[in-house]
């Protein structure tokens, strides 16, 4: 939860609290308070604004489940996903809960505006890549046959002879670095204007991507994961103060905004709605491991894929008119997990697969050689990123090529 100030070009409180890459919180922006004015929005700037943000979370979950299939797929290593297991997911909860309370200190303790300042040149960085990787497979299409795709290669080592180490090995190609130089223009306009439509751009990358290469690996561990972050955000929403201060002091793309007043004020709105990418990513995962689901059924259908995109549909509608009705932001997991959890089941149940969907691994689809993820790592003690390092989506095979694809929840 946390309120937002009207008049800033984009609200520096973020829609809600993030820790380890969950945002917690819609927000519509009437709770702000200003000291001279108040902005009353009007019903059509209402639901403008949230027509968008549905729409906005829309998108990365069906186009990153369906890139998670292909990604499931991919023959080479350096293609693989990061699994979630179900001891990642029992003790995520307990790590974002430990860092909030981190983070709550580190804002107390030292300067707002350099740690704000240190974390726009993260996300900046972050960003340009998550953007990269996003364009990559719309490159590989539209980039001309008559040009030439140069190959490049970084490389870095450590030591001499048999004792030699690589430390950086990364290869790359002509569309690669169109996609950075393109990517890099919406960097720089987020780090010198904040501009709202910047910050969509990357907050649709980083959903996308968390989409697409989180994997969960089986419906129990997406069960547990959901059911944690479902008990951790009313907790920290309702039972104290801190995600509100973490919330105000945090400046970053980690929410998708739309302003209210654009009607009005056409591109230099102010007064936002947001949504939080944890709200997004959280259950976009789970919605992906349906799909991989259906697809393993092999019965050409994505019943289980269509009624979990549809139950998030339910809860963010229900999120929204709850807000609208008592003004106040609200926790979106706490309607959207009983949604996407609750629904699927009652569907299986229903078609007499409930005992096949919980035995469906979706790791016996990946390699024995997948890359785990062991920890949900932070950087600086920021509210982190998901910040995975993963093998680049361009021509070459090498299994020594590396992607950084950050995926911030």
């Amino acid at each position: 939860m946390a309120d937002v100030e009207q008049g800033s070009a984009l609200p520096s409180e973020g829609a809600a609290p993030v820790v380890d890459g969950v945002n917690a919180t819609l927000s519509n922006g009437t709770d702000s308070v200003n000291a001279t004015a108040r902005f009353v929005s009007t019903p059509e700037g209402t639901a403008l604004a949230y027509g968008s943000l549905v729409v906005m979370a829309l998108l990365p979950i069906f186009f990153g489940a369906l890139r998670s299939v292909n990604c499931s797929k991919a023959k080479n290593s350096s293609e693989m996903p990061e699994t979630i297991t179900s001891r990642d997911a029992a003790r995520f909860p307990i790590i974002a809960s430990c860092t909030l309370f981190g983070l709550y200190l580190f804002f107390k303790i030292f300067s707002q505006e350099y740690i704000n300042l240190l974390l726009s040149m993260y996300f900046f960085v972050l960003g340009v890549l998550a953007v990269s990787h996003t364009m990559s497979p719309l490159m590989n299409r539209i980039f001309p046959a008559s040009l030439s795709n140069r190959q490049y290669q970084l490389l870095f080592t450590q030591g001499s002879g048999e004792s030699k180490e690589e430390i950086v090995n990364y290869e790359f190609d002509t569309k690669d670095l169109i996609c950075l130089g393109l990517s890099s223009v919406v960097g720089v306009w987020y780090i010198f204007k904040k501009h709202w439509i910047a910050n969509n751009l990357f907050g649709l990358a980083f959903a996308l991507n968390g989409v697409e290469l989180l994997h969960l690996n089986n419906i129990s561990t997406g069960c547990i994961l959901l059911g944690g972050l479902f008990v951790y955000d009313i907790f920290w929403v309702f039972g104290t103060n801190v995600m509100v201060t973490v919330a105000k002091s945090f400046e970053a793309p980690i929410k998708l905004v739309f302003p209210q007043d654009l009607l009005e004020r056409g591109l230099e709105a102010s007064n936002f709605a947001m949504l939080g990418l944890g709200d997004i990513v959280i259950p976009g995962i789970f919605i992906a491991l349906l799909l991989r689901f259906d697809v393993s059924l092999k019965k050409n259908t994505k019943t289980y894929f269509y009624t979990g995109f549809l139950a998030y549909i339910f809860g963010l509608g229900l999120t929204i008119f709850i807000m609208h009705t008592f003004k106040h932001a609200q926790p979106a997991l706490l309607y959207l997990v009983p949604a996407c959890i609750g629904l699927p089941l009652i569907m299986a149940l229903a078609r007499g697969e409930l005992t096949e969907m919980f035995s469906y691994e979706s790791s016996e689809e990946i390699l024995p050689h997948t890359p785990r993820l062991t920890r949900f790592p932070t950087v600086s003690g920021s509210p982190a990123s998901l910040a995975n390092s993963m093998q680049p989506s361009s021509s070459s095979s090498s299994p020594r090529r590396r992607r950084h694809v950050a995926a911030v929840l």
